[in-house]
Order: C-alpha cells, then sequence, then structure tokens
C-alpha cells in the first residue's frame, strides 16, 4: 500500500485517506490561450516508468494539496513538499539520484 507523509500537517497516511490528482508542475494555460497549449495542458501526460512527480490531496485528513515525488515501478516515495512550490526540492533531487543514478532529468518541465 502506498503511504504518503503530508508536509503540512505531518500525518503519515495511506492511499485511502488521499486523492491523487496527476502530475505534479503542470503550466496551466486558460483564456487567451492557444488552441493546442490549451489541449496540451488538459490531455498531455507525462507517463514514466521510474521517478515521477505527482499532486495529491490529504482528503481525509487536513484537506491540503501537496506534491510527491515516487517510483511508478517500485511505489518508492522518495518525499513530499507544498503544492505551492514550483519544482522539486534540492534536496529532494539529489536524495532520488542518491538511489537512482539514472536520474538525470533533474526537475519536470
Amino acid at each position: 500500500m502506498l503511504t504518503l507523509t503530508c508536509p503540512y500537517c505531518g500525518v503519515q497516511a495511506d492511499e485511502t485517506e488521499l486523492h491523487a490528482g496527476g502530475e505534479a508542475h503542470l503550466t496551466r494555460f486558460g483564456p487567451g490561450s492557444e488552441d493546442a497549449d490549451f489541449e496540451g495542458y488538459l490531455f498531455a501526460r507525462q507517463n514514466p516508468k521510474g521517478v515521477h512527480f505527482e499532486r495529491w490531496r490529504h482528503a481525509y485528513g487536513c484537506g491540503k494539496w501537496f506534491h510527491a515525488a515516487r517510483c511508478t515501478m517500485t511505489l518508492e516515495v522518495f518525499g513530499t513538499y507544498p503544492a505551492q512550490t514550483t519544482e522539486p526540492p534540492a534536496d529532494l533531487l539529489e536524495a532520488i539520484r542518491a538511489k537512482r543514478p539514472d536520474f538525470a532529468k533533474g526537475a519536470p518541465k
């Protein structure tokens, strides 16, 4: 079972207390944007085999959204951080690279 620690309230919650929100760090396109940009925002998602950055909501706890870095193959969780962060923290990226030297991407696009 997937267990994540909420960075706001500090509670370790399993996936039944959380709500998945999809890929993290997306650039949102709204009114006045090109149709292709908005279409990409709505439908184009990365689905890597390996480390992935996702949005989660502590639905049955504090109710806040946060980001998590986890491996899609092993469900290993590398860490969580506030949703207002525009890119993963440097210490989290270092921890990922220490365990996964093949993780060269660094941060999401």
